[in-house]
């Protein structure tokens, strides 16, 4: 019997709906890692071929001139870009943190106790995050600014009053994720470690938070995906360049009256690697968290 090519094989292969299927995979994954790649070989480019008219899509050599920009202090258009890197990592842990232990609470008091009205509770929350930022950045500054006034602490440039006015973004739907998914967790458990003696606290800790991992899971990322890559409440918030976090710092390149575009992509791609990476590599508690708090308890 003769032995069939690749050509053979892909014929008996393929048929109408695998053609369909394939095209339509490659389409979308063209359209989400031409971008990255893009975005990776433009930070390599020179002006010259960043600027032409002609794309260049493989730089004729891997030129370091924009990172060194960003990180070389003998370069003369020295960026200082670690420090707005340091900004970041200081807004987003912090808001993560915080967002994951109150929401962690909340929804399991909203999920467990009974009280009357917490429907309505959990609802009125989930409102909040419906309205866009921008609504609720000029209130919540004005609140903020009355607040720093009596107790005597300025709202510019603090790191501080941004992860307070981040929380207003993440706390409400990090609140509605748990909650769904603290629904799904067998209420006989819980109810086994308080007949063994255990208290309230000693049931969240030993029971319900190892259960709700992937949730968990899926929260903080989600909240540091929000707090690493803000702009709106970073933007009014800080005014000193020693300050700014990166999406600030990326704007202030880009709207630099010297055109330095494979500065911002050099930028862009070292501030979207370390949210590319975690998500690759959480991708599994992550799709169960979303799937199993998808679920309405």
């Amino acid at each position: 019997m003769k032995k069939k090519s690749f050509i053979g094989h892909l014929a008996a292969w393929l048929n109408w709906q695998r053609f369909i299927f394939s095209v339509t995979l490659i389409f979308f994954l063209s359209g989400i890692l031409f971008p990255f790649y893009w975005m990776v070989s433009s930070s390599f480019k020179s002006r010259a071929e960043i600027g032409g008219r002609e794309p260049v899509y493989i730089p004729a050599e891997f030129r370091l001139d924009a990172y060194q920009e960003l990180f070389d202090p003998d370069n003369e258009s020295y960026q200082n870009f670690g420090q707005n890197i340091i900004n970041t990592f200081m807004v987003a842990l912090p808001t993560t943190l915080i967002a994951v232990i109150l929401s962690t609470l909340g929804a399991y008091a909203i999920a467990r106790l009974k009280f009357k009205g917490k429907e309505a509770l959990l609802n009125s929350i989930l409102m909040i995050y419906l309205f866009p930022g921008v609504l609720l950045i000029i209130p919540l500054f004005a609140m903020l600014a009355q607040a720093g006034d009596r107790m005597g602490f300025n709202v510019q440039d603090n790191l501080g009053v941004l992860i307070f006015t981040y929380l207003a973004q993440t706390l409400p739907v990090a609140l509605y994720m748990l909650t769904n998914y603290f629904r799904t967790i067998p209420d006989e458990i819980e109810q086994a470690g308080l007949i063994d003696g255990c208290s309230r606290f000693e049931i969240i800790w030993r029971i319900t938070l190892p259960l709700a991992i992937p949730a968990l899971v899926s929260v903080s990322i989600y909240t540091f995906m929000i707090a690493w890559n803000e702009f709106l409440y970073a933007l009014v918030f800080l005014n000193d360049h020693a300050m700014f976090t990166m999406p600030i710092k990326i704007n202030t390149i880009f709207n630099d009256p010297s055109p330095r575009p494979h500065v911002v992509m050099a930028a862009s791609t070292i501030m979207t690697i370390p949210i590319v990476t975690l998500f690759l590599a959480m991708e599994r508690f992550l799709t169960e968290g979303l799937t199993a708090g998808g679920v309405k308890g």
